[in-house]
């Protein structure tokens, strides 16, 4: 076998080349956060693999807890591009923390004269996050369909990315086991578990890794692109032809009960705001209202904004008088908004968004005339109290 320091050169130089191919071409190309944690994480590996070089000279006392850290810290990023996969934040304390903790354990050996200062705890940290980067890719293959959410082949270089990090993050489990229990000199350790054979595991697992990071980033690209086509730009929430593609589906799956309502929602004097403190202060405004109308609805119907001051409501479970009643409410809690109206029309399974929409439009219309902040629906039932106002 080859010796220990060529083999770390070679490692470094095949990293180096996957390094220049996925920022070259994937991530310049997608811009996706995924490429780009992939990125730093193979920049973490060569820069440990180059401190471990270090190893047998004066400078091992830096070189140990640095290359310890480092190689954790790539851990750590491979986690958090699963992660990001998954559109969920990283919490960066998180990524931080077990690097610290290697290197302050590694110092506080003695990198002088031990090349496996801090071994114990430098491997268990690279089996711990590896292992949540697998439960990371597992949850997203239980979230995603294949044809619907992502492409076969793409279901496929996330199946492999999976495999393979259990497979490493088993090995290094097994790897902290065996370094705590026989200890790194004995010869079960050194010949399954020593430098040589990590190294050459790592290189190899590091190729099959990156193949499929081209699909998987240009992926999250599209899903980013998918949002942006599909979301307002000031509220987050769905826009208009979105509204009108998800509401539909649902008015004809016709799975919900006989309180299903389009409601339309409008802010009252929404002009008069900007006129007098400014657009900067309207847009709060919008948000403010779009964030009551997310907080109240969550799965009970989706929320769309059609535009200027304009939102509109698919409830499918509960009756649309609480619902807007206790928007209202939460709405009022924030500094300086304005009242809002409200128009409902109740539908049936099958029924024609846009039909719906032109009898909640009417209603509204009913409910500006009365003397707004208030909400009428379109088939005459009495008006209500919205947000502690009494209708007329």
């Amino acid at each position: 076998m080859l010796d220990l320091v060529t083999l770390r050169i070679a490692f470094g130089l095949v990293a180096l080349s996957v390094l220049v191919l996925v920022y070259g071409v994937t991530f310049r190309t997608t811009r996706s956060a995924y490429s780009g944690w992939w990125c730093v994480s193979i920049g973490c590996f060569i820069l440990s693999a180059t401190l471990f070089l270090f190893d047998g000279t004066a400078l091992q006392v830096v070189g140990n807890p640095a290359g310890n850290m480092m190689g954790v810290l790539g851990a750590g990023c491979v986690w958090a591009s699963a992660r990001s996969l998954r559109a969920v934040p990283v919490p960066r304390w998180q990524l931080a923390a077990v690097p610290a903790v290697v290197a302050v354990a590694s110092a506080l050996g003695d990198p002088t004269v031990d090349s496996w200062s801090g071994g114990a705890a430098f491997l268990t940290g690279m089996a711990l996050l590896i292992g949540r980067s697998t439960l990371e890719l597992v949850l997203l293959l239980r979230q995603t369909d294949v044809g619907v959410d992502s492409p076969a082949q793409n279901r496929f270089a996330l199946v492999a990315m999976a495999v393979v990090s259990s497979l490493l993050g088993a090995y290094y489990l097994a790897r902290a086991t065996a370094f705590v229990t026989v200890g790194p000199q004995h010869p079960v350790f050194q010949n399954a578990f020593g430098g040589q054979v990590t190294t050459l595991l790592t290189m190899i697992l590091l190729v099959v890794a990156t193949f499929g990071m081209s699909a998987l980033a240009a992926d999250q690209q599209i899903a980013e692109l998918r949002r942006r086509a599909t979301r307002d730009s000031l509220t987050g929430l769905l826009n208009r032809a979105e509204f009108y593609r998800e509401g539909q589906v649902i008015l004809d799956r016709g799975r919900f009960g006989t309180d299903a309502a389009l409601v339309l929602a409008d802010l009252d004097r929404f002009k008069d705001i900007n006129d007098d403190a400014g657009h900067a202060a309207g847009d709060d405004a919008l948000t403010a209202f779009a964030d009551a109308c997310r907080e109240v609805i969550g799965p009970r119907g989706i929320v769309g904004r059609l535009g200027g001051d304009e939102f509109v409501i698919l409830t499918v479970h509960g009756t649309a008088e609480d619902l807007t009643a206790t928007i209202a409410h939460r709405y009022a809690e924030a500094d300086g908004t304005p009242t809002v109206s409200f128009g409902i029309a109740s539908v049936l399974p099958g029924d024609d968004v846009a039909l719906g929409l032109a009898r909640a439009d009417h209603a509204l219309y009913r409910a500006k005339a009365a003397g707004r902040a208030q909400a009428i629906r379109h088939d005459d039932r009495p008006a209500f109290l919205v947000g502690g106002r009494r209708t007329a």
